[in-house]
C-alpha cells in the first residue's frame, strides 16, 4: 500500500495527525462463513460512517487497493468530481485521454505509450481542474511478462517493487513469470516513478479524447467508432467485452460479459449518475468519445483472428493526433456506429467488419446476436429516470442498436 497510495512528503507526515481512513486486514484468517449473508469465508467490509474497512480470509492486496477506490467512487461525486476506473495519458501538447475497458481489453498495453506521459494506468478523478491519479503506484499483472513484450513494466520490477503470487527459484530467486501455480493473478506493485515518462504529479489538464475499448470476440464491432454523446454515455454504462470462455464439453466460444461503468464492483451509486456526469463534463470542455474494438475480426473467435495489436496502436496514434477527427465517416446498421473510411497504416477492409467477414449470413447472425445480448442488458438501467423528464434516459436507449 505504500508503494500504491500517493506518498506524504516528511513535511506532510509531521502535521498528518489522525488517518482518514483506516484499513484492518486480517489476510488469511477466515470470515465465519455461518454469518448471515457469507457465501464463502472471504469478506471484504466497508463502513462509510465509520471510515473503516475490515478483510478477512484472503491475502489479495487488490482488495486493499480497490476498497480505497469503491470509497472514492462515494466521496467523489458528492463533491462534483467524477471518479473513474480508467487509464490515463498525456501527449507532450498537453491532450490527455481516458482509457476505460474490462481486463484483457488492452487498456494498461495502450495507456503506456513511450511518445507520452504516463498519467495513471487505473484510478482517476476528473475534476473542474483537470484529471488526476487517484494512486501513487501501478499494480500490473504479471503473468507471461516478458521483457520483450512489456519493457516498462519489465524494467519496473526493481528493489523496492511487490511482486505478489509469483513463482520464483529458491537459490537464484529468478521469478517464471509464466508460472500460474499459486494462480493466474500474478501481480507486481510498484510506484509510478518506476516507470521513466511517467509524469510526476499525476494531474494533467481536461481529456480531450475518451477512448472505450472492448475486445469483442463475436468479430462483429468495428476496430473504431467514434461516438456521439449518447452513444458514449450508453457504451460506458453497457461496460462491454467478450471473454474466451471454455464451455463444459471444452469447446472454446466467446461469453458476453458487461460491467457498469468499466467497473461495476467498485460504483456506489447508480450507473447513470456517473454516465451523466461524464457526458456533462465532456460536453464542457469538447471531449469525444471513441469505441475501439481491439478484439476479433472476418469471424468470431476460432474463425476469425485477432485485429493485430499494430493496428490498433495506429488507430489509438489517429485519436491523440487528431487525424481521425477529419476523417470521413459512415454509419453503420444495427448499432449506428460511425465509422472512418481509412486510418493512417490500417488497411482500409477492415475498417468496415462485414468486409472481413467471407460469410455475409453468419455475420449478420452474430451482429444480431451481439446487439441483442446489449438490448437485455440495458433493460435493467432503463427504469432509473435522469435528465429533465427523463429525456437523457430516452436519448440514451436510442443511442443503442435499433433492429
Amino acid at each position: 500500500m505504500h508503494n500504491m497510495c500517493i506518498r506524504p512528503t516528511p513535511e506532510e507526515l509531521e502535521n498528518f495527525g489522525t488517518p482518514d481512513f483506516t484499513i484492518y486486514n486480517a489476510g488469511q484468517f477466515p470470515c465465519n462463513r455461518y454469518t448471515h449473508y457469507m457465501t464463502s469465508s472471504t469478506s471484504v467490509d466497508l463502513n462509510l460512517a465509520r471510515r473503516e474497512m475490515v478483510i478477512l480470509g484472503t491475502q489479495y492486496a487488490g482488495e486493499m487497493k480497490k476498497g480505497l477506490f469503491s470509497v472514492m467512487h462515494y466521496l467523489m461525486p458528492k463533491r462534483g468530481i467524477l471518479s473513474l476506473h480508467s487509464g490515463c495519458n498525456m501527449g507532450k501538447g498537453g491532450d490527455v485521454a481516458l482509457f476505460f475497458g474490462l481486463s484483457g481489453t488492452g487498456k494498461t498495453t495502450l495507456s503506456t505509450d513511450h511518445n507520452r506521459y504516463l498519467i495513471g494506468d487505473d484510478e482517476h478523478c476528473w475534476s473542474d481542474n483537470g484529471v488526476s491519479n487517484i494512486e501513487g503506484g501501478c499494480y500490473a499483472k504479471c503473468i507471461d511478462l516478458s521483457r520483450e513484450k512489456e519493457p516498462d513494466i519489465w524494467n519496473a520490477i526493481k528493489f523496492g517493487t511487490v511482486l505478489e503470487n509469483v513463482v520464483f527459484e529458491e537459490h537464484t530467486r529468478e521469478v517464471d513469470y509464466t508460472d500460474k501455480s499459486v494462480t493466474e493473478n500474478t501481480r507486481a506493485a510498484y510506484p509510478i516513478e518506476y516507470i521513466p515518462n511517467a509524469k510526476i504529479p499525476c494531474v494533467g489538464p481536461h481529456p480531450k479524447n475518451v477512448i472505450l475499448l472492448a475486445c469483442d470476440a463475436f468479430g462483429v464491432l468495428p476496430p473504431v467508432s467514434k461516438l456521439n454523446l449518447a452513444q458514449t454515455m450508453y457504451h460506458f454504462i453497457s461496460g462491454y467485452t467478450a471473454l474466451v470462455a471454455g464451455t463444459e464439453d471444452g469447446i472454446k466460444e466467446p461469453k458476453a460479459t458487461f460491467s457498469a461503468c468499466f467497473g461495476a464492483a467498485f460504483i456506489m451509486l447508480h450507473p447513470t449518475k456517473y454516465a451523466a456526469m461524464l457526458a456533462e463534463k465532456m460536453k464542457k470542455h469538447g471531449a469525444t468519445g471513441w469505441l475501439v474494438n481491439t478484439g476479433w475480426s472476418g469471424g468470431s473467435y476460432g474463425s476469425g483472428s485477432r485485429i493485430k495489436l499494430p493496428y490498433t496502436r495506429k488507430i489509438i496514434d489517429a485519436i491523440h493526433s487528431g487525424s481521425l477527427l477529419n476523417a470521413e465517416y459512415k454509419k453503420t446498421e444495427v448499432f449506428g456506429l460511425e465509422i472512418p473510411t481509412e486510418v493512417e497504416g490500417v488497411p482500409s477492409e477492415i475498417l468496415d467488419p462485414i468486409n472481413t467477414w467471407a460469410d455475409k449470413k453468419a455475420y449478420k447472425e452474430t451482429l444480431l446476436k451481439l446487439a441483442d445480448l446489449f438490448k437485455n442488458n440495458f433493460e435493467t438501467f432503463t427504469n432509473y429516470k435522469i435528465g429533465k423528464d427523463n429525456k437523457l434516459t430516452e436519448e440514451m436507449v436510442a443511442a443503442g442498436p435499433i433492429f
